[in-house]
């Protein structure tokens, strides 16, 4: 027996420490499976192995460990050695390019949703994917174990609509009206978002400024039913619950499988019971996908996974080169999403976004004529009633109501970058924004972000605003002004490109 030792430390699977003496008399080498037994239930850990930081007869349990076995400190725990998960000879087997059965990806994901494999094992099954591929029996049979593994929302009314926006563009706050635009005219969308990885905001990082987001399916499902949307994080829910796992392993590695992408989109909202989704695919320089050719093989391979697991799937190829509206960062891209609704100023490019999704939705639905949705999208929006449903969806999940774009509260420093000359805007960096927003704080900091004042192709004069960087901190203010001194994320010149031979240089 041993005493457990609880360690404070989110590890993402299950891990223990052992004290090299005890791990040499078990025959446990670090990185080995180990079975971990106590009064409430047993699981498989990757066990890791100290010399110094735990005496004979003590074991180190970390965080996911100690949580699913309610283990307290002190308490003692069994353990002895276990065998691999099986899964990882099928791991093998994809690294090698070969085809995995249906049985065997659903092993491979009982393992990952049960954190039965380490870090490295994880990272290996990412790489496999990347390098390797799988076919759409691959996938579809993915989608369904991933579905399977978790929590399901069956839903009273129908049909259930959707929109996933495949992300890459900063900004994309489209969410904030499409969905109030939909739910408006009668049709129900419990849309769940994700929150920000390497972007300055994500969906559910820009709602939870106006009212919290991390919902169950229970309190989704009412909420959807009852006003007709909802804006929630998909992470607070158990909705097939591999894929935020197998996200974390992507993460370090900057690895975003094709076979993934489509699984982790189709399983998610087949889980939340989604019969029409509409998918965004932001396309152009900076973009995820820089290609219409692209663009137009990932729709398709959506629209034939929907079909073969019982989703009708639409696909809107738009426009991703530079960021959508202004605002980029949670509370700059909350009120700037507020401001929309509420008939004030807002850029073009997200009303013009935001109701043509709507519209396809609408469409999708039955309840707009095709060719008529977006029409319909922007009278809604005109008249008042997608900002009151929002207010309704804002109130319902536990937000004020009664909020408006001038509540909201950003950076309290702000620093303005100018023109340096007369000339054109050659492009907004997408990859710099990004950047420069997080460096200032975002998402973490919901103030923190940008405002682009200028986009491609707009002609300045010397002293004209550029951007303007946003922080909560003087510190995160500086460090994202001498990133942005150094990425110039939005480019000025004139009409002449390039001297060819440059005799100033010479």
């Amino acid at each position: 027996m041993f005493k457990a030792r609880i360690i404070d430390i989110e590890q993402g699977a299950y891990e223990v420490l052992l004290n090299v003496d005890d791990a040499g008399e078990l025959g446990v080498h670090p990185l080995d499976h180990v079975r971990i037994y106590c009064e409430k239930g047993s699981l498989t850990a990757v066990a890791n192995i100290t010399s110094t930081l735990l005496g004979r007869g003590e074991i180190g349990v970390f965080t996911e460990a100690a949580r699913s076995l309610a283990l307290k400190d002190g308490e003692l725990v069994n353990l002895v050695p276990s065998e691999r998960p099986q899964s990882i000879a099928y791991i093998r087997k994809k690294m090698k390019g070969q085809k995995l059965a249906g049985e065997e990806i659903r092993v491979i994901i009982r393992d990952i949703v049960e954190n039965n494999l380490s870090d490295i094992e994880l990272s290996a099954y990412v790489s496999a994917v990347e390098m390797r591929g799988m076919d759409m029996d691959e996938v579809t049979d993915m989608v369904k174990a991933m579905v399977e593994t978790g929590e399901t929302i069956v839903f009273d009314k129908s049909p259930i609509v959707d929109v996933h926006s495949i992300g890459g563009v900063p900004g994309n706050k489209y969410a904030l009206l499409t969905v109030p635009i939909v739910a408006a005219n009668g049709v129900t969308i419990p849309k769940t978002s994700s929150r920000a990885i390497t972007s300055p905001s994500g969906i559910a990082d820009t709602m939870e400024v106006l009212a919290p987001v991390s919902l169950t399916a229970q309190k989704i499902k009412f909420i959807a039913e009852s006003t007709g949307g909802t804006l929630a994080w998909g992470g607070s829910v158990n909705l097939a619950p591999a894929d935020d796992k197998i996200i974390r392993a992507e993460y370090p590695l900057s690895l975003d499988p094709r076979p993934q992408v489509l699984a982790s989109v189709m399983s998610k909202k087949k889980a939340a019971g989604v019969e029409l989704l509409l998918i965004d695919i932001p396309t152009g320089k900076g973009a995820k996908v820089e290609t219409e050719d692209e663009a137009r093989s990932l729709a398709q391979d959506f629209i034939e996974l929907g079909r073969r697991v019982g989703i009708r799937v639409e696909c809107a190829i738009t426009y991703g080169s530079q960021p959508l509206g202004r605002a980029v960062g949670p509370a700059l891209e909350a009120r700037e999403a507020l401001m929309a609704l509420e008939g004030k100023y807002a850029p073009r490019s997200l009303v013009e976004k935001s109701c043509v999704l709507a519209g396809i939705l609408l469409e999708m639905a039955g309840v707009a004529e095709r060719g008529k949705g977006r029409e319909l999208a922007e009278e809604t929006l005109k008249s008042g009633k997608a900002l009151s449903k929002l207010k309704e969806i804002i109130a319902a999940q536990g937000g004020n109501p009664h909020v408006t774009s001038e509540d909201i509260k950003v950076g309290k420093y702000t620093y303005d970058f100018t023109a340096w000359e007369d000339g054109y805007v050659q492009i907004v960096n997408n990859a710099a924004v990004i950047q420069i927003c997080r460096a200032a704080g975002a998402p973490r900091d919901k103030g923190a972000g940008m405002v682009v004042w200028q986009k491609m192709g707009s002609q300045v004069k010397k002293g004209d605003r550029l951007f303007t960087i946003y922080a909560d901190s003087m510190v995160k203010l500086e460090r994202a002004k001498a990133l942005a001194q150094k990425l110039t994320p939005i480019p000025i010149g004139g009409m002449l490109l390039k001297r060819v031979p440059d005799y100033r240089v010479a």
